[in-house]
């Protein structure tokens, strides 16, 4: 073994010549300084390598474990009946997911991911995983997502499941809310139970990094100790090629965070072949990780391989492992002790001879590192005292171990169901007192096997019970014991009530201003994370810099280049302003972590992630739906929003919808203020309903501008629950003549401000305006509406908000925003009049705002002549106007507006 390129287990041949080197060197050292031995032995290497004595690169080892056998600590636990809770685990799991497929039902299952890595979870549960009730807080677990069977099992045997819930594993509504099982680890679908979601396959190890982050973070600003918390993440090898799953990992080395350990189960294949049949997944993965800075321990071989590799003086058997590609391996897993003996052993006499007073069945027998409970445990145990560096344990596995109708086969992860000969031939791989006639019994009955307890009684059960409780708990488990917050009265929302006067000011500005009030708030300020992906400037926040800071765990260094200026780069390991650097998928990490730390911690956090809008729902959409299923809160704010309000940047930075994005999420609130006041109405709620009593588990989602604008008083009479539901009237016409309602969000308003007062003076035309605060909101209550008289038809009717709010107003409506048609096209079926629908649709571009919105048809005169023509198709006024104001505002040409000029905000 070559542990950072030193021989640990190797045996030595020649003790008093090895001796004699040391003592050289040794010498070296003391004669010339560190820095001449470090020079002869880089050379040394190089010469190695030259004359090919194949010392492998410090970044790879030898294809063995990294824990050498006299290094390995004296397992504590009962192996026997460790053993025996494993086989009954592994028998429910099985059984539980072969039922699921039974005639007439089949809604599939993962069977063989569980049977693989059975050991790497047991170890941990009996004697690692510390629940909720341990000292200083309990691990955080992420289980691999098709490995929810075998934690379900676990659970049975716990008391904390039935056997009817088993019984239901994937069906969820059918026999009663709880009385079945989601499928994979959704907190959403049962949230006492799962704490973290994970089968969007990737996600869990940037999410485990940044929780792992996020402790530190508590920890080092005073709000919870963290130190004795641990994160645990479990992968699997093919999961690996998801950028997600390493495209962090430098952080968790340059952070140091020796509170995090991922278990990657290699069983060397991903769902329909092997992960890499010409190479070597676990010295790959080995390479990357050490070149990041983790700390590597492999556990390829079980303990029977031990005495072969203590005898294996001329290192042929280790040449052997470290030359057969994963795809040979796993064809070994498949076949007997006579074709391993010839094909693996047989190549050389040496290899041959290692093995001769070995059966075919001994050699059959063999096993893999991830299997074997002394060396996992021996693992698990030097992860937990490492320091100064993440882990990742590499564990060599078979998928579908111990399942002889699995085991190993391409196929696996599509084979749902065991036959009734599969179970009988698993029964007796795990020794499980189940007879013949109660196998044939329970198939009669129920198209199913029966699933086994010993009892609550039993030894085993005894036993699992008092290690979980020594160690704190069940788990997984999820509990809320944050206590409530007091939230800021009215009064900290003044300021931007009272409008900018004569100043132009973009919501975004009005956002900040609003988030910098908050955390001056004695009791909620220091719970606000501040996130944004290497845009603080950008957005107007660099004033926070010297009082709020940017967190760094190792403080700050150096002199900063602006040190200056009033409002330089100031970093802290107290710091409160999470900067993620250029990785929106990281931003949203932290985001979750924060807004899931009432339930992991106890303690409210509420993150407040700014972001370019383009690359939040469409870049990050699959983090945000895992955020909601992990039931976190909290605000993302969508900055330099719309299709035209940033048309410097051009095509990948226009906006046009993320509105619809944010629909497709069932948890995300959003809205898109036009002004300041409604800025502040919407935060508010947003804190009051995510923090308030009687919480609710949804995440607020508000675009803003950069574009400056003037910003409104609020009115004395405002409609403040308009503005809350989605939609209020902000000026009504007084003049006679045909009559419209504008409607606009966002950005969009003070283009019907304008169309409202050229119709009136130009064309005698009176116009209602309209601010809709949340298309997607209107939408959803009219949704709601109609799903309440369909499950109610004896009762009254319910009609949507929006179709109240426009009840008899005059004219036809026409609607215009900065995204496409389709979002204000939302609430198109319960407009009670004519509507009509302007939008940005299509790729945004670089050019003025006023050329891109004349480009769109979305500007003031485009309004104008879309109302004209509504007016005139209703006969209320004649076809000609609309001619003559086409003609007159040339809404097709955007060199008509050539010549306007707009005001700042650019990025």
């Amino acid at each position: 073994m070559i542990h950072e390129g030193l021989p640990t287990q190797l045996p030595d041949i020649d003790p008093d010549e090895t001796q004699d080197w040391i003592a050289s060197f040794d010498a070296l050292v003391d004669e010339r300084g560190r820095e001449r031995a470090r020079y002869v032995m880089l050379r040394l290497l190089e010469r190695a390598r030259q004359t090919h004595v194949g010392v492998p690169a410090l970044r790879s080892t030898d294809y063995i474990n990294t824990i050498p056998p006299e290094r390995e600590p004296w397992f504590p636990g009962d192996l026997e009946i460790e053993r025996r809770i494993r086989a009954f685990i592994r028998w429910n799991a099985a059984v539980m997911v072969s039922s699921a497929n039974r005639k007439g039902l089949e809604v599939g299952g993962h069977i063989a991911t569980y049977q693989s890595s059975a050991s790497l979870y047991e170890v941990g549960f009996n004697h690692f995983f510390r629940g909720k009730d341990a000292p200083g807080g309990g691990d955080q677990i992420y289980i691999q997502g098709h490995g929810s069977p075998g934690v379900y099992a676990r659970a049975f045997l716990e008391g904390r499941l039935t056997e009817d819930q088993l019984y239901r594993f994937r069906q969820e509504v059918q026999h009663g809310a709880g009385q079945g099982l989601p499928s994979y680890p959704h907190p959403r679908l049962m949230p006492e139970f799962w704490e973290f979601p994970t089968v969007s396959m990737g996600l869990t190890g940037i999410n485990s990094i940044y929780q792992a982050r996020f402790n530190r973070y508590l920890h080092n600003r005073g709000i919870k100790e963290t130190d004795q918390q641990q994160v645990w993440a479990f992968l699997g090898d093919g999961e690996m090629a998801e950028p997600e799953s390493l495209g962090a990992i430098g952080i968790a080395a340059r952070e140091e965070l020796d509170n995090l350990t991922w278990v990657i189960n290699c069983n060397l294949q991903q769902l329909d072949g092997p992960v890499r049949g010409n190479g070597k997944i676990i010295q790959e993965l080995e390479s990357t990780f050490r070149g990041a800075g983790w700390n590597v321990i492999k556990v390829v071989w079980g303990e029977e391989w031990d005495p072969l590799l203590a005898r294996d003086v001329d290192g042929v058997l280790v040449n052997k492992m470290n030359t057969t590609p994963d795809g040979q391996f796993q064809t070994y897993s498949t076949e007997d002790g006579g074709y391993i003996r010839d094909h693996f052993f047989g190549g050389d006499p040496r290899l041959r001879k290692m093995v001769e007073h070995m059966s075919d069945q001994q050699i059959q027998k063999l096993p893999r590192g991830g299997h074997d409970y002394r060396k996992v445990y021996a693992a698990f145990d030097s992860a937990t005292k490492h320091v100064g560096q993440p882990t990742v344990i590499l564990a060599k596995t078979i998928k579908g171990w111990t399942i002889d109708a699995l085991e190993g086969k391409n196929a696996t992860h599509q084979m749902k169901k065991l036959t009734p000969d599969d179970l009988k031939k698993f029964r007796d791989r795990l020794y499980l007192p189940i007879s013949d006639r109660d196998l044939e019994r329970s198939y009669d009955e129920t198209g199913a096997a029966p699933f086994f307890h010993p009892g609550k009684n039993a030894p085993e059960i005894e036993y699992m019970m008092e290690r979980r409780q020594a160690l704190g708990g069940p788990v997984p488990r999820r509990v809320n014991r944050a206590k409530n917050l007091t939230l800021p009265g009215d009064g900290v929302y003044s300021e931007l009530k009272q409008g900018s006067g004569k100043n132009s000011v973009a919501t975004t500005q009005a956002v900040v201003r609003l988030l910098r009030d908050w955390m001056k708030d004695p009791e909620i300020g220091k719970r606000i994370v501040p996130i944004a992906p290497d845009e603080y400037r950008t957005f107007g926040m660099d004033s926070m810099f010297p009082s709020a800071k940017v967190y760094n765990p190792a403080g700050q260094q150096y002199e900063s280049v602006d040190r200056n200026m009033l409002l330089s780069y100031k970093e802290s390991a107290q710091g409160q302003m999470l900067h993620e650097g250029i990785s929106e998928a990281g931003a949203m990490a932290s985001a979750t972590a924060a807004g899931s730390a009432y339930s992991t911690h106890g303690e409210h956090m509420i993150p407040f992630y700014i972001f370019y809008s383009m690359f939040g729902f469409q870049r990050t959409g699959d983090s945000i739906w895992a955020m909601a299923d992990q039931l976190a809160r909290g605000f993302l704010i969508g900055a330099t929003a719309g299709r035209t309000t940033l048309t410097g940047e051009g095509l990948q930075h226009a906006d046009g919808h993320s509105p619809l994005l944010a629909a497709t999420n069932p948890a995300v609130v959003h809205y898109d203020p036009a002004f300041a006041y409604e800025v502040s109405h919407v935060m508010q709620s947003g804190l009051e309903r995510m923090y308030g009593e009687n919480a609710e588990d949804v995440i607020f989602y508000l675009t803003v501008y950069n574009e400056p604008v003037a910003q409104p008083a609020e009115p004395e009479d405002v409609d403040a629950e308009g503005i809350l539901k989605g939609i209020h009237r902000v000026s009504v016409a007084e003049g006679d003549g045909p009559r419209v309602q504008l409607l606009a969000s966002g950005v969009a308003y003070p283009w019907i401000k304008e169309a409202a007062q050229v119709l009136a003076e130009d064309w005698g035309v009176q116009a209602d305006t309209w601010s809709v605060t949340s298309w997607n909101e209107l939408a959803r209550d009219a949704v709601a509406a109609e799903e309440w008289n369909l499950l109610n038809p004896g009762e009254d009717r319910r009609t949507a908000y929006v179709s109240d709010k426009l009840a008899g107003v005059d004219g036809p409506v026409v609607a215009v925003s900065d995204y496409m048609r389709a979002v204000p096209l939302q609430i198109a079926r319960w407009v009670p009049a004519d509507y009509r629908v302007l939008g940005a649709d299509g790729f945004g571009f670089a050019d003025t705002r006023p050329a891109a919105r004349r480009f769109f048809h979305i500007d003031a005169q485009s309004v104008v002549v879309q109302a004209l023509q509504a007016l005139a198709d209703a006969g209320t006024i004649g076809h000609d106007q609309v001619v003559k104001a086409f003609q007159e505002y040339r809404i097709d040409d955007p060199t008509a507006v050539s010549g306007v000029k707009q005001e700042g905000g650019d990025a």
